[in-house]
């Protein structure tokens, strides 16, 4: 893990960019803290850490300021990463699906979704490594975002993530409805009921499926990007439950 830009907010916040390999990431932390901070990973949309800036670093304020580390990295084929031609595909594929108004069949989203939660995970666990090795960074972790379905393949294969905050805007290939049912750790899931890009039944048998004797759904009116700015309360509350 290397550093590459720092620099202090006006609200103290300390902002790292950093590598980690061939992956960018942002780390946050709080400006003092008299013992090791408890961490949020958050995943970006899939528009490039660039373009997703802004929302992220509303996030991390809000979660900075409840005393907690935020760190997130760059999604394979996102930003200036490398480009992948079968992503690619899908992602038309997927377009031309939802421009044409029928059900989007399972084969695109297993080309789109499955590859992507491969090679994101383990880049997630290897991120996890390292800022935990940093001295003002303790646990427990929390992780916050979408994908859902890489959120979901985390709270399965990661022992160190207590409680997930998990936004159902992203589809989910059927396959993974089963693996869902191994996860076990505590979950809020955001459900946006007019998503004009999310399948709303597939978001409700996802939840159904998830394995956690303590799950909520807050689900509300809107489309994809008009989450009510009081589910950032909500959020907090749910990781001060968990995380604290």
């Amino acid at each position: 893990m290397q550093f590459t830009s720092e620099q202090r907010l006006d609200d103290g916040i300390l902002e790292r960019e950093f590598t980690l390999g061939e992956i960018p990431g942002i780390l946050w932390t709080p400006g003092s803290a008299s013992a090791p901070v408890p961490l949020i990973l958050v995943s970006p949309p899939p528009l490039g850490l660039r373009k997703a800036y802004p929302r992220l670093l509303a996030r991390a304020r809000q979660a900075v300021a409840e005393g907690y580390a935020v760190a997130t990295i760059e999604l394979p084929w996102s930003g200036d990463r490398p480009r992948s031609a079968a992503a690619d595909q899908a992602v038309t594929d997927l377009h031309r699906a939802l421009a044409a108004g029928g059900p989007v069949d399972n084969e695109i989203v297993d080309r789109l979704i499955l590859p992507l939660v491969d090679k994101a995970v383990p880049e997630w666990q290897a991120t996890l490594d390292a800022v935990l090795s940093l001295p003002e960074i303790g646990g427990p972790v929390g992780y916050s975002g979408g994908v859902i379905a890489i959120g979901l393949r985390l709270a399965v294969v990661e022992p160190r993530i207590a409680a997930a905050l998990l936004f159902a805007g992203s589809f989910v290939p059927r396959s993974m409805l089963e693996e869902a049912r191994q996860v076990t750790i505590p979950l809020q899931v955001l459900l946006q009921w007019d998503d004009e890009g999310n399948d709303r039944q597939l978001a409700l048998d996802l939840f159904d499926a998830f394995g956690s004797k303590e799950k909520t759904l807050h689900a509300n009116m809107g489309g994809h990007t008009g989450v009510p700015q009081f589910e950032g309360d909500a959020g907090n509350r749910f990781f001060a439950r968990h995380l604290k």
